[in-house]
């Protein structure tokens, strides 16, 4: 009997890297998916006179869409000559510094947001011919027409996540028509990655079929409409056990900001303008239940003493590998060299 093995990866298009992926037909057990090959020449990630890239698998979940034991496969890119990551590869950092503290047990929850949009470019609920929907306030949460758009595909996306078995944990409309968010996690560094690409991948291949594009633009809309985000929630034992450890660990990033940042996706000065619910860009601080902060500690962290935080500034658009190897190598190092001192 033949299964198909869908093969997915990040390519290396500029300034922002999208997914791609293609079928292999495996005629036996489709519990470990071979390496594989694909033309580097054609995802900006190799030249055409050296344009073999290899495909390594990372992690396999059930193919919700195709349904039976077909499945998705998720890879990171191998260089051909020398079977070392590719320049694009931001995987394998990810997961050197996993390991490097892997006594920390550092956990992330991430909130993707994302647009969904008509092909001429415009939101889903905004006029068709153009125009502009009623200011933001009813849409977050919403419910009923002339509030959402694209109900039928977030439940199909949902569902999906679920029969994949991956760790989805909630959905919600967001702040401006047509956005929405679902959360993945918490799990590891490089889990949360794995994981958080293959639910975006099932989302933009749902949208599809729906001739809906999904859009992950950090500011797909100017004006007075909240940009799209990442949020990440991330968590160290130490965090999870001792409020003492959050607070130190939003000044180790504090004191990291702005390199932060510049690694949190294209168009960050769009979206963090101070304003939508967001800090500035060039400016750090956090507090207790203040969604203008850089980072927020949930009220409910502070009445327990212990926990986790919430970076709010990474773009939908985010890398998660980058986001999560950042913000674990800052707050375990530093936690490592206050034992040391």
């Amino acid at each position: 009997m033949a299964y198909q093995a869908e093969y997915i990866w990040i390519d290396g298009t500029e300034p922002t890297p999208m997914l791609r992926s293609k079928t292999k037909i495996l005629a036996d057990d489709v519990s470990t998916p071979p390496i594989w090959g694909f033309d580097g020449s054609s995802t900006n990630q190799a030249t055409g006179d050296k344009s073999d890239c290899v495909l390594r698998p990372v992690f396999t979940c059930s193919d919700p869409l195709r349904g039976g034991p077909n499945i998705l496969v998720m890879c990171e890119v191998l260089v051909a000559s020398n079977m070392r990551p590719h320049p694009t590869n931001t995987r394998a950092a990810c997961a050197k510094v996993e390991k490097k503290y892997a006594d920390a047990e550092m956990l992330f929850g991430l909130e993707q947001e994302y647009t969904m949009m008509r092909i001429d470019g415009t939101p889903l609920g905004f006029p068709e011919g153009g125009g502009m929907p009623a200011p933001q306030g009813p849409y977050y949460c919403g419910v009923g027409a002339g509030r959402i758009a694209g109900r039928d595909i977030v439940e199909e996306h949902t569902q999906a996540c679920i029969d994949a078995g991956l760790s989805i944990s909630g959905t919600n409309a967001e702040v401006m028509p047509g956005q929405w968010e679902f959360q993945i996690g918490p799990l590891g560094p490089t889990a949360v990655g794995d994981q958080l690409n293959v639910a975006r991948w099932l989302l933009q291949r749902i949208a599809e079929d729906y001739n809906v594009v999904i859009s992950f633009d950090a500011k797909p809309m100017k004006g007075d409409w909240n940009g799209a985000g990442c949020h990440t929630n991330f968590s160290s034992v130490a965090m999870r056990d001792s409020y003492k450890a959050i607070i130190s660990a939003c000044d180790a990033i504090g004191k990291n900001y702005m390199e932060l940042v510049q690694n949190y996706g294209v168009g960050i000065e769009d979206r963090l303008t101070g304003q939508h619910e967001t800090a500035p860009w060039n400016k750090f601080s956090y507090g207790v239940s203040d969604r203008g902060a850089s980072i927020r500690i949930p009220w409910q962290v502070e009445k327990d003493g212990k926990g986790y935080a919430e970076d709010r500034r990474p773009n939908a658009n985010c890398d998660p590998y980058t986001v999560s190897r950042m913000i674990t190598d800052i707050v375990c190092g530093a936690a490592t060299k206050g034992k040391k001192s």
